[in-house]
């Protein structure tokens, strides 16, 4: 693994670096829920002019065909300056994408593919279920064959940006009697079919970010099955081994940058008994120790993507990086927490009223979100070290 950059990665992003210069969106990102969908298809249609869309799809589909190298300095680029994220378009972009590439039809690449990159489209994800979140084996949400249909009725939980979705990653049990892995197919769902119904949920931060969607007799074509009937949980891990690998990546990269803020934060603000809080030697003790897990979360980061570069594929590895990136977030939040003391309670109804604040309620969602902590624990035991199962 050669850890200088090449000249031409170099020249990449002084591009990157000029292009967000320009570009990138000067107001922040809105709270209401449509124009903040608004924004995020805008910014979605920004990139895709600017040949920063799909930055690690093939160029055949449409994609920019960056190198993972290339990939890991624009999220560094992007955090540097604040750029946003892609937000609604996340699960579209990281998930859905690279899933349809891998197993999809040619029919389903073409159709959904360009409307992907461009931000026209919209994506879910229905997988986790009262009863099968972390557990997504137990999952209950049935679909009959009838014919060139499939007929699902049931529950998901926890869709993100549901309520913006045109279409949904639908995983369901097609095999009546079924149990655990069998019987599951993954579908293609579109969000506006007759007997879907949405119910936002307004979570911690105060935010309409995840949804619960219900479906009564809602009739999917045959045809937008995904790598075959009762092919789902293959289909559902190829999924899932991109989210854990590669779309946590912005918040690995961006891990740094939000320690460095901190330390400036530790210049300017006062403890409750009025010292300085860069004077407090705990404190910076602490600070100390989260940057240099930072850092190791960056030189794990840089092996991973080397290791899939040289001929890999997303794997448990993934796991292991979530973990450790998302309890290191976790470990900085609680720090700033204890620095801020009283003023950390101050916050309203969205991020802007804190932006602290918020990110340590998002830490603590980045260890449930894509696997929890445990999950991922039991990931690391059983394919890495080859302990025995728990379950």
């Amino acid at each position: 693994m050669d850890l200088n950059y090449t000249d031409d990665e170099k020249a990449f992003r002084e591009r990157a670096r000029a292009w967000l210069a320009e570009n990138r969106p000067r107001e922040p990102r809105p709270t209401e829920p449509q124009r903040a969908g608004a924004f995020d298809r805008a910014w979605q249609r920004k990139l895709f002019e600017g040949g920063y869309a799909g930055l690690n799809w093939p160029k055949e589909y449409g994609g920019a065909g960056y190198s993972l190298i290339e990939q890991l300095i624009w999220f560094e680029e992007v955090a540097r300056v604040h750029a946003p994220s892609l937000n609604a378009l996340a699960i579209t972009i990281n998930h859905a994408g690279p899933t349809l590439i891998a197993r999809g039809t040619e029919a389903q690449k073409a159709f959904h593919l360009p409307r992907m990159l461009c931000g026209e489209s919209i994506w879910c994800q229905g997988f986790s279920e009262p009863g099968a979140g972390s557990d997504l084996a137990a999952l209950k949400t049935s679909g009959e064959i009838s014919g060139d249909e499939i007929i699902v009725n049931g529950q998901k939980m926890w869709t993100s940006y549901g309520h913006l979705a045109d279409y949904q990653e639908l995983l369901i049990r097609t095999e009546p009697g079924s149990k655990r892995h069998h019987g599951l197919s993954w579908v293609i769902c579109d969000m506006k079919a007759p007997g879907i119904e949405v119910v936002p949920v307004t979570n911690m931060m105060g935010e309409l970010h995840v949804n619960m969607v219900f479906y009564d007799n809602v009739r999917i074509p045959l045809a937008n099955v995904v790598g075959g009937v009762g092919e789902g949980w293959s289909v559902a891990m190829s999924t899932l081994s991109i989210e854990r690998s590669l779309s946590f990546l912005t918040d690995q990269v961006e891990l740094l940058q939000r320690v460095d803020d901190a330390f400036r934060l530790a210049d300017r603000v006062k403890l409750e008994d009025g010292s300085a809080a860069r004077d407090d030697a705990g404190l910076m003790r602490r600070l100390a120790a989260v940057k240099a897990d930072a850092f190791a979360v960056r030189a794990m980061t840089i092996a991973n993507i080397s290791r899939i570069a040289e001929g890999g594929s997303p794997g448990a590895e993934g796991s292991l990086l979530k973990l450790y990136a998302t309890e290191t977030c976790q470990r900085l939040a609680e720090i700033v927490r204890d620095m801020l003391g009283h003023e950390f309670l101050r916050y309203g109804s969205d991020r802007h009223s804190n932006h602290w604040t918020y990110e340590f309620m998002w830490a603590w969602v980045l260890t449930i979100s894509g696997g929890s902590s445990e999950i991922q624990r039991e990931i690391i035991a059983d394919r890495l070290l080859g302990l025995p199962r728990s379950r």
